[in-house]
């Protein structure tokens, strides 16, 4: 379970580093040229390390559901989405939105036993869960604006010391 908790913790980070490298590609190139690149170089390194790490069974694709192949597709809009996110709505909070909409998909998934997904019962503890996230977005987006108001009212010419 540890095991699982780290790499769960290193792919938090590396989709965020990721997110990063691909607005900052994006601000020299287009949207779709970024998307490209990104999942060319991701093909071409998963590529060879699973040659490296599994060799011909690399293409062994036995018993596998003819929609799993749509995985490459989703993986476009993926790429595109969190660039255009990014560009719209900053890091930290388009990362933050991303996680909170995966959490919730992955409850609804696991709860219907969607898409050959052992069905797990739903909870309303993880329904509050989801909801506590989102508050906590909520605040993290908007908590600072009655600070960042006051601090721009204070600097108006109106309460600016009269020098004559």
């Amino acid at each position: 379970m540890i095991t699982g908790v780290l790499l769960a913790l290193l792919a938090g980070s590396l989709v965020s580093l990721q997110t990063i490298f691909n607005s900052k590609v994006n601000e020299r190139t287009g949207s779709w040229s970024t998307t490209t690149m990104v999942l060319f170089t991701g093909f071409i390194a998963s590529f060879l390390i699973s040659l490296l790490v599994e060799g011909q069974n690399t293409f062994s694709f036995q018993h596998m559901q003819p929609w799993y192949w749509l995985s490459g597709a989703i993986g476009v809009g993926v790429v595109f989405c969190l660039v255009q996110g990014m560009k719209l709505l900053g890091p930290t909070y388009a990362i933050s939105i991303v996680l909170t909409s995966q959490l919730s998909f992955a409850l609804l998934f696991d709860s219907m036993g969607w898409l050959g997904l052992e069905q797990i019962p739903f909870s309303w503890n993880q329904l509050i869960g989801v909801l506590v996230i989102v508050g906590g977005i909520v605040v993290f987006k908007f908590g600072g604006l009655n600070k960042e108001t006051s601090d721009s009212s204070d600097k108006s010419p109106s309460t600016a010391p009269n020098n004559s």
